[in-house]
């Protein structure tokens, strides 16, 4: 076997594990938000206790991309790969904070009646995770364009979140029965609206891994 042949295969190693921490993370929002929805907090509990086996991963993922800089001394287009991925995995991780930050919420008011017909968190969710899958989709084919036009969702989901920041402070200030639960929700807007922003970060690196250039899409 080849040095190179080793080397494209350690690639492709880090590749697949990227992915795969990718489809944990989705899965982690999606149940995090059905939680909420469906007030299940046995499945809230699932989104938290799985976090350890995500952060786990992260520092595997971690610890490759580093060994590989390490043995390997990569250059020119594989050295951004291999950075790109240690970032890559570091936003992945931050997503599935803020699922856990979810589930949290999920388990404090999962017994009590909502105030109001959830409507704008689901619309927020699927609109994070087709950033998050795009994103990852990007990620695959090393797609700058992709990458591009997934983050002007970014624009839509922060457009939903202060159009429900408006509504759930009016049911605040008719009622401060409302006050509690209402926050609870803006905190859930938040952690997606963040969700978001790392969706935002990943397209930034395929961009670098691509064309060697870090651009703010965050703006």
């Amino acid at each position: 076997m080849t040095t190179r042949y080793h080397y494209d295969e350690q690639l492709e190693d880090l590749h697949l594990k990227i992915l795969k921490l990718g489809s944990m993370v989705e899965e982690a929002i999606d149940k995090s938000i059905r939680s909420l929805v469906e007030h299940d907090k046995a499945l809230a509990e699932e989104v938290i206790d799985n976090d350890d086996v995500i952060d786990s991963f992260t520092l595997e993922i971690d610890d490759e991309c580093v060994r590989i800089i390490a043995t390997q001394q990569p250059l020119a287009r594989d050295l951004r790969i291999i950075v790109a991925g240690l970032k890559l995995a570091t936003d992945l991780e931050r997503i599935a904070d803020h699922a856990v930050d979810i589930a949290k919420i999920t388990e404090r008011i999962a017994d009590e009646v909502y105030i109001k017909p959830l409507i704008d968190i689901p619309r927020m969710a699927e609109m994070v995770k087709e950033m998050v899958k795009g994103a990852l989709d990007a990620y695959v084919t090393t797609d700058s364009t992709r990458a591009i036009e997934i983050t002007k969702l970014d624009d839509e989901v922060d457009g939903i979140y202060k159009q429900m920041f408006r509504e759930l402070l009016t049911y605040m200030m008719e009622d401060q029965k409302n006050i509690h639960q209402a926050t609870q929700f803006l905190f859930v807007g938040k952690s997606l609206e963040r969700i978001a922003d790392h969706a935002t970060n990943i397209c930034e690196w395929v961009i670098y891994i691509d064309k060697g250039i870090h651009e703010d899409l965050n703006k």
